[in-house]
């Protein structure tokens, strides 16, 4: 787990004036990878690392180079991420066609394999990467982002080049150099204020984009960034037909989820491998999994001293049941309020989950006793467990409803005033499935935005960013689709972004079992009856888990980390949040009449404005350190143990 810098330039010349850019550029990044740093350069191509060491520790450096005995140095790679069948595959590759290999670490076996098997390597790659591969003999980059979007990986292009890195943040020090402008983008700021992130593969920077999740792509010198996706999940659920057949799918989630967590605790001796727990099962799952290869397992909770807010006590419960030591770390509205702005910087683009404020501070804690973590990330995406997705089976009695009827009750809707009981379930029993949803986060609505985003665009919306994945499962169940949207939106757009960047902030690695390929095969087969119930979400996987997860989380609706933020922008919060509005210089773009109307009105507590305001609040901040340069948190030295 390590950050990566890669530049193509258009020329060695231009190379020669982007490399007093590339020490700044990796200073950026320091945070995610303090163990070692180095650079190398081979003409018009520039590599710069900062590497946190988890396997081969004493080699396995980066970038790397290798080669087959007739050429040792024909490839150098810069690689972010762990490989977890990296064994199996060097074993393969040796014994098909006598690949050699200098060091004991997974980064020689993805461009030995490139090497071999050609692009299609990457599809044979089962854990979270993002690399580039440079092969000095075809002048060609060859690059990869994992099937999720587990690893980030930023690129902007002008005229001096294309450059690729973990932090969009260094790409902002390799503007100049490479003649990339750095303008505001308002589109993607429309999005952000709907989605409460940024939606790939845009950033908040016209000039920097994403290679998207389960992309690769080619680049030369001097030419254009082709991409190729090479992983489209697909939900290809068939019915189960017999008890029998239930219980032999519910014991293949068993059997591949204790594969996945045993892969996913692969360290050198030296590192020590803990857990996230939150009082659900997915986290619990990993956490009871992962028991049984460290029996001296530690893991992390976080919560608020508010009743309704904190899953400490059920955390602590599940810790003690499955015999683990437990962290537990709390969090208040001035602790959050101190810790934003610093928070802000390390995200890069705005993401207004609440949600990682608390994440980033259990990850401090947690980086003090370990240098790698487990989470449950992505269950509820392949195993159907948000409440929401239980919505069509709510909803199906509106689709007997005739079309015209169906809209003339979206227009009462509208008439009824807002906070009124049932007027959002009309609203949403008036609209079909790719109307209605954005995908688990829905900030403001087209009515609401346009009194508060001077530069609305009018035909800018949700469907822009859901429409090509509600086009790909046309033909599947709604449960399904609305899994599809949110692996290509919510998942990869606010899930997986907090994840790897309050955890690399504090130069900790995460890591996700569920979401690796051979689970991923699994979970794709589930039928819907085997996903949601009337009673329930992720049914299977309750079944699967039963006798490993302790009974009293077992069928316990997920919270996660839930925020005060309700009450607190209504109390403590309040001072706070109105000196950022006055502050603020985004008069051209935020009617700061209005959002000041918001906050006052959510202060009286006629209405719940919480979560706008929290967009609107991150987004401030976000505009104070990147464009007005007003704000600047004090960036902490990694003051970590190399090895923990």
């Amino acid at each position: 787990m390590c950050g990566l810098l890669g530049l193509v330039c258009a020329s060695e010349n231009d190379a020669a004036k982007a490399r007093d850019a590339v020490g700044r550029a990796l200073r950026c990044q320091r945070h995610r990878g303090p163990d070692e740093t180095d650079t190398w350069a081979d003409g018009e191509v520039v590599y710069g690392f900062n590497r946190l060491a988890f396997i081969d520790l004493e080699h396995s450096h980066q970038p790397l180079t290798w080669g087959p005995p007739e050429s040792p140095e024909r490839y150098t790679m810069n690689f972010n991420g762990e490989i977890y069948n990296y064994l199996e595959l060097r074993a393969e590759l040796a014994e098909k066609f006598g690949a050699k290999f200098a060091t004991e670490g997974d980064g020689e076996a993805i461009v030995a394999a490139y090497h071999y098997l050609g692009t299609a390597a990457v599809g044979r790659l089962r854990g979270m990467f993002a690399f580039l591969i440079w092969d000095s003999e075809r002048k060609v980059v060859f690059g990869a982002r994992d099937p999720f979007g587990i690893k980030p990986l930023y690129y902007s292009k002008g005229p001096g080049g294309i450059a690729f890195s973990s932090e969009k943040k260094s790409l902002l020090e390799l503007a100049e150099p490479l003649g990339v402008e750095e303008e505001l983008d308002r589109t993607a700021l429309q999005h952000y204020l709907v989605l409460q992130y940024v939606p790939e593969p845009a950033s908040l920077h016209t000039g920097i984009r994403r290679i998207e999740s389960g992309c690769s792509f080619t680049v030369s010198p001097g030419g254009e960034l082709v991409t190729e996706r090479y992983f489209s999940p697909e939900f290809l659920a068939r019915p189960v037909t017999s008890p029998a057949g239930a219980k032999a799918l519910h014991t293949e989630i068993a059997e591949v989820m204790q594969d996945s967590v045993a892969k996913h605790m692969i360290s050198d001796p030296d590192i020590t491998v803990g857990a996230f727990l939150s009082g659900g099962i997915d986290s619990t799952a990993i956490a009871a999994l992962a028991k049984q290869h460290n029996p001296n397992l530690i893991t992390f909770t976080t919560g608020f001293e508010r009743e309704g807010y904190s899953e400490v006590d059920v955390a602590a419960e599940s810790a003690a049941a499955i015999g683990v030591k437990h962290v537990i770390r709390t969090v208040s509205a001035d602790e959050m309020m101190e810790a934003l702005p610093l928070i802000v910087w390390y995200l890069d683009d705005p993401v207004a989950d609440p949600a990682l404020v608390p994440l980033w501070f259990i990850a401090r804690e947690a980086r003090r006793h370990v240098k790698a973590v487990l989470s449950g990330e992505g269950s509820d995406e392949l195993f159907g467990g948000y409440t929401i997705y239980r919505e069509p089976l709510s909803l199906a009695p509106f689709e007997k409803v005739p079309g015209a009827v169906r809209s003339l009750l979206g227009k009462v809707s509208a008439r009824i005033p807002e906070g009124t009981r049932g007027k959002d379930l009309l609203r949403r029993g008036s609209l079909s499935l790719e109307e209605r949803y954005y995908g688990n986060a829905r900030i403001f609505r087209d009515d609401q935005l346009r009194g508060v985003l001077r530069t609305f665009t009018e035909g800018v919306g949700h469907r822009d960013v859901t429409g090509p994945w509600y086009r790909a499962s046309a033909d599947w169940d709604p449960v399904a689709r609305m899994q599809h949207v949110d692996l290509f939106t919510w998942l990869r757009g606010d899930i997986l972004v907090k994840a790897d960047k309050v955890t690399m902030a504090n130069s900790l690695e995460l890591r996700v079992p569920f979401l690796d390929s051979e689970v991923f095969r699994v979970a794709s087969r589930i039928p819907l009856d085997q996903k949601i119930t009337k009673e329930t979400t992720k049914y299977a996987l309750r079944k699967a888990l039963d006798g490993i997860v302790p009974a009293h989380v077992l069928n316990r609706r997920k919270l996660g980390f839930p925020v005060p933020i309700r009450v607190w922008l209504r109390d403590e919060m309040y001072d706070w949040a109105r000196g950022i509005i006055a502050d603020s210089r985004t008069e051209e773009l935020l009617d700061k009449r209005a959002v000041q109307a918001l906050l006052d009105e959510h202060k009286s507590g006629a209405l719940d404005h919480s979560r706008r305001l929290w967009a609107l609040l991150v987004f401030m901040i976000w505009h104070g350190i990147f464009v007005e340069n007003r704000i600047k948190p004090e960036i902490p030295e990694p003051q970590y143990p190399v090895h923990v």
